[in-house]
């Protein structure tokens, strides 16, 4: 586990729609999680909360289409 995997995963979320939409449409917590492992991932969700707070307000308004703020997709 490690937050260079969480920043990639990020990077990924900016970059790739097509995987963007595929992780947002997954409703719970955990099988979000397992999707961004299945992808090969190798980070936790505290460790992607950890990257997000590095982040600027822009740049998390461009990840999964301004979704992001606070990691909340990785809550509800």
């Amino acid at each position: 586990m490690s937050l260079d995997q969480a920043r990639l995963f990020i990077e990924k979320m900016k970059s790739d729609e097509a995987f963007s939409k595929r992780v947002m449409a997954i409703e719970d917590v955990s099988g979000r999680m397992a999707c961004i492992q299945s992808e090969g991932f190798a980070c936790t969700e505290a460790e992607i909360k950890e990257v997000a707070g590095e982040l600027g307000n822009a740049e998390l308004d461009n990840v999964a289409a301004g979704f992001y703020p606070k990691c909340d997709w990785l809550s509800w």
